[in-house]
């Protein structure tokens, strides 16, 4: 019963911010069956396939690091191959793989002895067809990787082919051919630490306010982008409160503030993430301090006034008609 704030945001994250656990578990246990689905495509004669790598493979997004909001649509992992004798060389951000002394199977999807992110892609599509359950799988939109649709699931998985390197960064497709480099475990260990270093509140914050993200604001950040904002904002603070509401609001002042400036990618490769134009960036920081305003009546509702109704009535102006009505 949302009768205080405390009860509606825990009732508001229950029903319409997190996954379903049931679902999750599902999930999980599908992507580790697919993961051994995959690795048995280069045992099988008929296709030809490079072969993999599977003490490299990588369970990654938003899902793996348990920062999505429902609903569940997608599934992120990264099948590794291995380079049998294949090199790669760097020109500024762009990677190009060598197989002139590599093997045949890798020499089949290459042009002129360069291994062609093209070709690896679609040969992960057509070779996907093979997999037990398959419905069908299509080229992801950016070309690095190819989306499978399996029976009896709501969500997707994304696949993307990669290689492990010398350096123990990951090559992945570029989608126009060549491959670029990426470390998703940089994510993952970031996101970990803070939670950790948080007291464990990092997580269910990111994933409030994504919906608030993806429902109210008035220019939609994407997903990274906006995780990463959140941590930025967490590591500036020395710790956040237990009550999730007072943390919410002074996230949104930060917002108004800091969307105007760089946020750089953790790993190292990116540079700075945020791309927005000034004109999205005033929209956001607009709305975020239009939010932080209506956070702090709510706030003062809750604890000056003593009044739970007024104050939840103010978080749904914020987050919308899901959110929870006092009774």
């Amino acid at each position: 019963m949302a009768n205080t704030v405390t009860n509606a945001f825990y009732d508001f994250n229950k029903d319409s911010v997190n996954l379903d656990p049931s679902r999750t578990d599902k999930a999980n246990s599908s992507r580790d069956w697919l993961f051994s689905q995959l690795n048995n495509l280069d045992e099988k004669e008929s296709l030809n396939f490079p072969f993999g790598f599977e003490d490299q493979n990588i369970k990654y997004g938003s899902f793996a690091r348990k920062t999505k909001i429902r609903e569940l649509d997608d599934v992120d992992i990264m099948f590794c191959l291995t380079a049998d004798g294949a090199t790669y060389t760097k020109n500024f951000d762009v990677y190009t793989i060598s197989t002139y002394n590599a093997g045949q199977r890798l020499l089949n999807l290459s042009d002129n002895n360069v291994l062609n992110s093209k070709k690896v892609v679609n040969k992960l599509k057509v070779s996907l067809s093979d997999i037990q359950y398959y419905k069908q799988a299509e080229l992801h939109s950016k070309g690095e990787a190819v989306t499978l649709d399996l029976q009896s699931y709501e969500w997707v998985f994304d696949v993307v082919p990669c290689f492990y390197t010398d350096t123990e960064l990951y090559l992945i497709p570029d989608g126009n051919g060549n491959w670029k480099a990426t470390d998703p475990r940089i994510d993952q260990n970031l996101i970990t630490t803070t939670n950790q270093n948080y007291e464990g509140r990092l997580l269910q914050l990111i994933r409030t306010l994504k919906y608030w993200n993806r429902h109210n604001s008035s220019h939609t950040l994407s997903s990274y982008l906006f995780e990463q904002i959140v941590i930025n904002y967490v590591n500036s603070t020395a710790e956040l409160s237990q009550w999730i509401d007072f943390n919410i609001r002074d996230f949104f002042n930060y917002l108004s503030i800091h969307v105007y400036n760089a946020v750089n990618d953790p790993k190292g490769i990116q540079g700075n993430l945020n791309k927005l134009s000034f004109t999205e960036k005033q929209a956001v920081s607009q709305k975020a301090n239009w939010a932080y305003e209506k956070a702090k009546q709510a706030i003062n509702y809750e604890i000056e006034e003593k009044n739970q109704e007024k104050a939840i009535n103010k978080w749904r102006e914020i987050f919308g008609t899901k959110f929870p009505k006092y009774e």
